[in-house]
């Protein structure tokens, strides 16, 4: 493995994956980026840059474009841009050309629907020979893409690992900040695009910015319930991979979760919307494995649970609404 980590292949190249190659690039790195879509790649090699996911950004035609993941066994380290529910498969596919001990940085949110297993815990089962970490944080792809100021954590077991991972993508407009709390960084991110739905709901009934921050507030609580029964830590969750990305993502339209909340508000049924965008919406994907983990740990969540039940049609929005709303009064440090 390089002491520099040099070469970066990036599986994906959604929004996230390519603005995540243009900051690679940016930090002096030589990029390969993997796309599925072969239209994608025509679109890259021939200079026109990514329209698809990420339209009026220029492209460096230094970074490489590739649609066969043999050339990201070459790279140092791998950033994972891929939908959750497709990471299994595609490091399974790609971990045959990695080397041994190749950092995989995992850049998807969510929880596998059917295992309960984060991103990291897959990564492991998929691409044995390869160590995990997950880079999370308050970060939107059109933002990164431009070079705006973002800052992210980069989670890694290995501080040494971790901390070249981090000097090897980070410059002045991306500054990653290590930590070894892997399971406290994944939980952050799978558990506020979940928040984030219920937060456009409540943008889009129009029940004012008081009720907005306190879903916000009381959606931290839940994240931070959750994540310190699965072995994370307060200030991880507190820090930008839990409520940086929380208020983040709870506060734009820009967001896909958020946005997915304000069309049901409008009374868009679930189905319908998420049909109609080519882009994945996480906290859909996300939610019923959340519940599912919470109850099996007894975790109390009541707001990703009337997000959850909204998703399933088992209850309307007004009905979901007024639910939470009757809820006992309680201290708040519960």
């Amino acid at each position: 493995m390089s002491g520099t980590f040099a070469r970066i292949g990036v599986l994906g190249a959604g929004a996230w994956g390519t603005a995540l190659a243009l900051t690679a690039f940016r930090a002096g790195r030589q990029v390969t980026l993997w796309a599925h879509e072969p239209e994608v790649v025509a679109s890259l090699a021939a200079g026109r840059g990514n329209p698809l996911f990420l339209p009026d950004i220029e492209i460096p035609a230094a970074i490489g474009m590739t649609g066969d993941l043999a050339p990201l066994g070459q790279c140092d380290l791998i950033l994972a841009v891929t939908p959750a529910r497709h990471l299994r498969a595609l490091l399974a596919r790609l971990s045959p050309n990695l080397r041994p001990d190749t950092l995989i940085l995992i850049c998807a949110k969510g929880i596998e629907r059917d295992s309960l297993k984060f991103m990291a815990e897959i990564a492991a089962e998929a691409a044995p020979g390869a160590v995990a970490g997950v880079l999370s944080g308050p970060s939107f792809a059109s933002d990164v893409a431009r070079g705006l100021p973002t800052a992210v954590t980069l989670a890694c077991a290995d501080e040494t690992l971790g901390r070249r991972a981090a000097e090897a993508i980070g410059h002045p407009g991306f500054r990653p900040y290590w930590t070894d709390d892997v399971i406290g960084a994944e939980i952050g991110g799978a558990v506020k695009n979940v928040l984030a739905i219920g937060a456009g709901i409540v943008e889009g009934l129009g029940l004012g910015r008081s009720a907005h921050a306190a879903l916000i507030a009381r959606g931290f609580a839940e994240m931070s319930r959750l994540g310190i029964a699965l072995g994370g830590r307060a200030e991880t969750l507190a820090g930008l991979s839990g409520l940086g990305d929380l208020v983040l993502t709870c506060s734009s339209p820009q967001s896909r979760n958020m946005s997915f909340g304000l069309a049901l508000a409008a009374g868009e049924a679930p189905g319908t919307v998420l049909a109609a965008r080519r882009a994945v919406t996480e906290g859909a994907e996300t939610a019923p494995a959340l519940i599912e983990l919470a109850r099996r740990h007894g975790i109390e969540m009541p707001i990703a649970q009337a997000v959850n039940a909204i998703l399933t049609e088992e209850m309307t929005v007004p009905e979901a609404m007024e639910r939470l709303l009757a809820r006992p009064f309680r201290a708040e440090a519960r």
